[in-house]
């Protein structure tokens, strides 16, 4: 079942109209200025009546839903589809998946999960070209097309298996082969987060991770860390993908300092880094400064930026939810009930997605299209035990509500179904995980159909 609909967003005239409104039934001063004004509320409250009513100008659509892949075998992608990352290769045709024989415990250090291509253009038929040993079912292994030849070449993250060290791995689908492994003395990194420019990708320490928030990390994976609450030596990475060099962009050591009076025990924390998401321009990097104490995995989680080449760091006010990037230095997160757009640079909300009736749940998986005029959200409902999603076009507020996806007895810890959607390049489909009725994992296709659509 789906649920069609539209509404428009907020423009100046709007919110010019909504504020003489308020001001005049809400906010009044004096007997005078209620006389004087109150016929402009009236006249302005039958304009904004009728507003609404006017029919939109774009063709409403809704969402036709496709199970793409099934069991026996488990088959999903992890990450959420941030900063233009998408399953789909360049050309469309392919569609980059994990798939395990089990998905009801974490790996065992080491244990691979094949990757697969799907093929669109053969009724979605799967096959294996390479396998990974650095991955979780929330994040998978970090794949992303490379920008620079997405028709052929992909990044996946893996490790040595007798060393337990993390790299990243590109690969070429027409070669079949690896062209490249990153790997680096004394350090075990990969990667976290590909700039859409394709010049360079961001690289993490899932070893820590694992250790600190297992959820996100890669058990049994080396950290050369150490165990060390916030080293001067590992934090966020830039490795430039021609040369394979790797330069430290800021230091956990950094980030202890920037937000020594977030905790009353800075010196016993172990800091950590979530969403490691470089803007569309590849000019800057948004990110979570997280810290574990105890029991506690987020005992410090401030949302951070600092620019590529290393400049610039600063820590922002708490703009919840999963980020993700809009156009320039505006990343999109939610503020209260509100799917927000924040200025990195002005330090200020400048933006709204919708409405809190359209998106209920800004704080879910977020995904911004290429264009960027699609924007879709996908939130658990309030018993835990489905997803659902929401896709919203921004140009004139269009929306279409998706039917109920299930996920099983994985709502929480580190094997949960998260929402997870993910664009394809054309805007016109999201990739959804889902627990189908046979009990697997598998991949889902929610498409956009307009009026005109057979």
């Amino acid at each position: 079942m789906t649920y069609p609909g539209r509404l428009i967003e907020a423009t100046p005239l709007l919110e010019l109209i909504v504020g003489r409104i308020n001001n005049t039934l809400f906010c009044r001063t004096s007997p005078h200025d209620i006389s004087r004004t109150r016929p402009i509320a009236a006249v302005g409250l039958i304009v904004f009546i009728l507003w609404l009513a006017c029919p939109v100008t774009g063709a409403e659509f809704k969402l036709a839903h496709q199970q793409i892949t099934h069991g026996p075998q488990h088959h999903f992608f992890g990450y959420i589809g941030q900063s233009l990352t998408t399953p789909w290769s360049g050309d469309g045709r392919y569609i980059l998946s994990l798939r395990t024989s089990f998905h009801d415990r974490m790996p065992e250090p080491g244990e691979p999960a094949d990757i697969v291509l799907i093929d669109t253009q053969q009724d979605y038929r799967v096959s294996q070209v390479d396998q990974s040993r650095a991955w979780n079912f929330q994040q998978g292994t970090m794949f992303y097309w490379h920008p620079k030849a997405a028709n052929t070449q992909f990044f996946f993250n893996d490790r040595d298996p007798e060393t337990n060290d993390i790299f990243t791995v590109l690969y070429d689908i027409k070669q079949g082969k690896r062209l490249r492994e990153y790997r680096f003395d004394n350090l075990s990194i990969a990667n976290g987060g590909v700039s859409p420019t394709g010049e360079f990708f961001l690289a993490i320490n899932y070893g820590r991770m694992a250790k600190l928030r297992p959820v996100t990390g890669y058990p049994g994976a080396t950290d050369h860390t150490n165990g060390a609450r916030a080293p001067d030596n590992d934090g966020i990475f830039r490795v430039d993908i021609e040369s394979g060099k790797a330069k430290l962009l800021v230091s956990f050591q950094q980030l202890k300092q920037l937000l020594n009076d977030r905790h009353s025990d800075i010196e016993n924390v172990g800091f950590y880094i979530n969403h490691s998401l470089c803007n569309r321009d590849g000019t800057h990097v948004y990110f979570y400064a997280r810290a574990r104490y105890g029991d506690k995995t987020m005992s410090i989680n401030v949302p951070c930026s600092v620019r590529t080449d290393g400049t610039g760091l600063k820590s922002h006010k708490y703009i919840g939810g999963h980020p993700e990037w809009d156009e320039g230095t505006v990343v999109i997160g939610a503020k209260g009930d509100r799917q927000v757009c924040y200025d990195i640079e002005r330090q200020a909300i400048v933006g709204q997605i919708g409405t809190e009736a359209i998106i209920p749940k800004p704080g879910g998986d977020v995904s911004l299209s290429t264009s960027p005029d699609w924007f879709v959200c996908g939130y658990s409902t309030s018993d835990r035990k489905h997803n659902q999603y929401v896709v919203y076009r921004r140009s004139d507020g269009a929306y279409a509500r998706s039917e109920l996806f299930s996920r099983g007895p994985y709502q929480r810890g580190v094997l949960r179904i998260d929402p997870a959607p993910r664009w394809n390049r054309d805007q016109t489909a999201v990739l959804v995980p889902a627990l189908t009725a046979d009990g697997t994992r598998q991949l889902q296709l929610l498409t956009i159909k307009t009026q005109t659509d057979p």
